[in-house]
């Protein structure tokens, strides 16, 4: 990897059966999003009415399972769902998922259709390693309020994604702050794929291999390395 990515001992103790694979890509090409990134978002969201067959989102066994991991850092599950059951959510709705970007729209389809929360970082912006820390809550998070930049700090103890310059990501994979998303200008990107126990690691790896294609087909000649 050219940075380094860790997890702290503390979030394995909190949550003993997580698993992350990390999907390193340069050479990326991304661009508004396309009639092919949507039709794959639109598919997405038919696998995942497949995949719960009437069910509510929440009652799929992975995603009792971060509501269960959200509830023992503090946060409310009901109120801050981590992005895969947001997006699910979404997905069954009229209105269906929203169309970001063409990156965006490959691993929220990726996510959706496998209901595992998957983000991507813009490397070229991380300062130093990322790590997955319990927060001390004197971090700086960076986000937007009201179209004006706005400063947050995470509640103690609350499970961060951080590097050298504050927290990217708030409550494990809630909520992405700007200064490390993907662009339309990205040209090195982190894609994380996360699970925890029920869901087998084969299946992560599965889904980690399916948007790695999609990367491979929609950014040719991209350089990528899974981990």
């Amino acid at each position: 990897m050219t940075f380094s990515l860790t997890v702290s001992d503390e979030v394995h103790a909190l949550a003993p059966g997580f698993t992350h694979v990390a999907i390193e890509a340069h050479g990326l090409v991304n661009g508004p999003s396309t009639d092919a990134s949507s039709a794959l978002l639109d598919d997405a969201a038919r696998r995942l009415a497949v995949r719960l067959d009437g069910r509510a989102p929440h009652e799929d066994p992975h995603m009792a399972a971060w509501r269960e991991v959200y509830t023992a850092f503090g946060s409310k599950p009901s109120r801050t769902r981590n992005s895969a059951e947001a997006l699910a959510k979404r997905a069954l709705t009229e209105a269906g998922l929203p169309r970001i970007n063409l990156l965006v729209d490959l691993y929220n389809a990726i996510s959706v259709a496998h209901l595992i929360p998957v983000g991507g970082e813009d490397i070229d912006h991380i300062q130093g390693g990322m790590r997955l820390v319990r927060a001390t809550g004197d971090e700086d998070f960076v986000t937007v309020a009201g179209g004006e930049e706005a400063i947050e700090h995470p509640d103690t103890g609350e499970v961060v994604w951080r590097d050298e310059a504050g927290v990217t990501c708030r409550r494990w994979n809630w909520r992405q702050g700007p200064r490390t998303r993907l662009t339309e200008r990205t040209v090195s990107g982190i894609f994380l794929l996360e699970s925890l126990a029920p869901m087998p690691v084969t299946d992560v790896e599965k889904a980690a291999a399916e948007l790695a294609e999609l990367l491979e087909k929609f950014s040719p000649g991209v350089h990528i390395t899974v981990h």
